[in-house]
């Protein structure tokens, strides 16, 4: 008769921890103030007929996870386990390799006996050394080439899969796993290594060599992300091309026709966007001064923090301090109330361990606004003006031939090689001034709103970033509040058992 279900609830999960732990510290473990799940190192699951992994989101501590022999389908729930190193899943119902994409420190992982056809989903584990899939469905050797790309691997089982029953497996595994120690739980011995590597040369050569340009494009498609998110977090990405000049001409219609007039067409070609003209040099310095300003940004939000945590770090110590002081001096008021047989006279010295835990709670409250205040304190371009005066200068020159062009068409003197459309514009010369104004106001248009959008970015990352650190600090002030008012309970308690 099949086994029914469980649920991987908190009681399943209290249990676990308890049973794994020696009586005395499991009991330790399960105190007043329940399990600390954030400091488990190590979790054993196994023949629970688990269906669903869950609950694990606090157990960011554990590096060893059991989970064997259950009725586990799908991998997943494993999200807040950044410091596993060690995962068992064998023995249970998976079909497809996923959910590991937290799990970045994975030195071993187990998922034999499941139903397992194809190898994937794993790029994040870089330093797995030990992988165990025995026993599934992987069908052929080629599926197992996908496991090249780690590095530190060194021991692999694939027993009982369909591609370990083909005659070439030992030598091919071998061969393309160079740095292979076991296979199978069986050492690849060095005649082996070299007998597969002598068989497979061929391949493993032209395979090396696409590795390598792959590996090649990924660095330099890796750098490029790189460079393009530098240039976006500082607010200047597409300003070091000519990217603003085509924005500014793209939308002007009557750009196109103008500019095929042989005295504007001069102008546009001294009218500079190209490298080492004033357009694209204004813009490069519009670019750097960017890069520059995230650079200081940057310098100065470290320096910020490191104010901080040492402002933070200052008020700790004073507040340890008084704390000492003060449990010092009521351990041996304690000691001396135990010894005391008057009541009247006990009654006298709770009411001075009152006045002396309400005097500790009034230093503490007092520190801590201190603290909050200090962190408070704390916490508390013009290059695109001179890309608009060049457009005006441009505009202005513009202008002046177009005046020089409209005489000429009121004497019939225009060049007999201009378009029609072109004549045509020129015999009107409200028509013409019209389209100059509406182009040039278009490129100004263009040039304000980059410049909005460089300052609108910069205004809100330093509105986002200052809003995090007083949440971050409000969260903190009320959990140290809260801190300190069950302490003062607490002593408030212990003073109870003498009355």
């Amino acid at each position: 008769m099949m086994s029914r279900g469980m649920l991987m609830n908190e009681d399943l999960l209290q249990r676990a921890i308890l049973e794994q732990e020696p009586k005395d510290k499991g009991q330790g473990i399960a105190n007043e103030e329940g399990t600390q799940l954030d400091e488990i190192p190590k979790l054993c699951l196994e023949f629970r007929n688990i269906l669903r992994i869950d609950h694990l989101w606090q157990f960011t501590s554990l590096a060893r996870l059991n989970l064997n022999n259950n009725l586990i389908e799908n991998i997943e729930g494993l999200d807040h386990l950044i410091n596993l190193t060690w995962l068992d899943l064998s023995f249970n119902g998976i079909e497809l390799i996923e959910g590991l994409e937290s799990l970045q420190k994975l030195e071993v992982l187990n998922l034999s006996d499941n139903k397992i056809s194809v190898l994937e989903n794993m790029e994040t584990l870089e330093r797995l050394t030990h992988f165990s899939i025995a026993n599934n469905l992987l069908g052929e050797l080629d599926i197992v080439l996908y496991l090249r790309k780690f590095k530190n691997l060194f021991n692999i089982n694939l027993f009982g899969n369909p591609c370990s029953k083909e005659g070439d497996y030992t030598l091919f595994i071998a061969a393309f796993f160079p740095d292979l120690k076991f296979l199978d739980y069986t050492l690849l011995d060095e005649n082996t290594k070299k007998e597969a590597s002598i068989k497979h040369r061929y391949v493993l050569e032209e395979m090396k060599c696409e590795e390598l340009h792959k590996q090649k494009a990924e660095k330099a498609e890796q750098r490029k992300e790189t460079e393009a998110k530098l240039h976006t977090d500082a607010f200047v990405e597409f300003l070091n091309g000519s990217d603003l000049f085509k924005c500014m001409f793209n939308d002007d219609q009557e750009a196109d026709k103008l500019h095929r007039v042989p005295e504007i067409t001069d102008l546009l070609l001294i009218y500079p966007f190209k490298p080492n003209k004033q357009m694209g040099d204004l813009c490069k310095q519009i670019f750097e001064t960017g890069l520059a300003e995230h650079k200081r940004r940057d310098k100065e939000v470290n320096c910020f923090f490191t104010g901080q945590n040492e402002t933070v770090i200052e008020y700790q110590q004073k507040a340890l301090h008084i704390l000492a002081n003060f449990e010092q001096q009521h351990k041996e008021r304690t000691v001396d109330m135990r010894k005391l047989s008057d009541r009247e006279l006990l009654k006298v010295k709770i009411n001075q361990c009152n006045d002396e835990i309400n005097q500790l709670c009034k230093d503490l409250m007092t520190l801590e606004f201190q603290m909050v205040s200090q962190l408070e304190d704390i916490t508390k371009s013009h290059t695109f003006a001179q890309c608009r005066d060049l457009e005006d200068d441009y505009n202005g020159k513009v202008r002046v031939s177009a005046l020089a062009l409209l005489d000429d068409a009121s004497k019939d003197n225009l060049d007999e090689f201009l378009p029609d459309d072109v004549r045509i514009l020129f015999t009107d010369k409200e028509t013409v001034m019209d389209a100059l104004t509406t182009g040039h106001d278009n490129h100004l248009m263009k040039i304000n709103d980059r410049e909005t959008q460089l300052v609108s970015r910069a205004n809100s990352w330093k509105v986002a970033l200052i809003k995090g650190i007083q949440d971050k600090d409000l969260k903190e002030n009320r959990m140290r509040i809260k801190d300190l008012h069950r302490y003062m309970d607490h002593l408030l308690v212990q003073l109870e058992e003498f009355q």
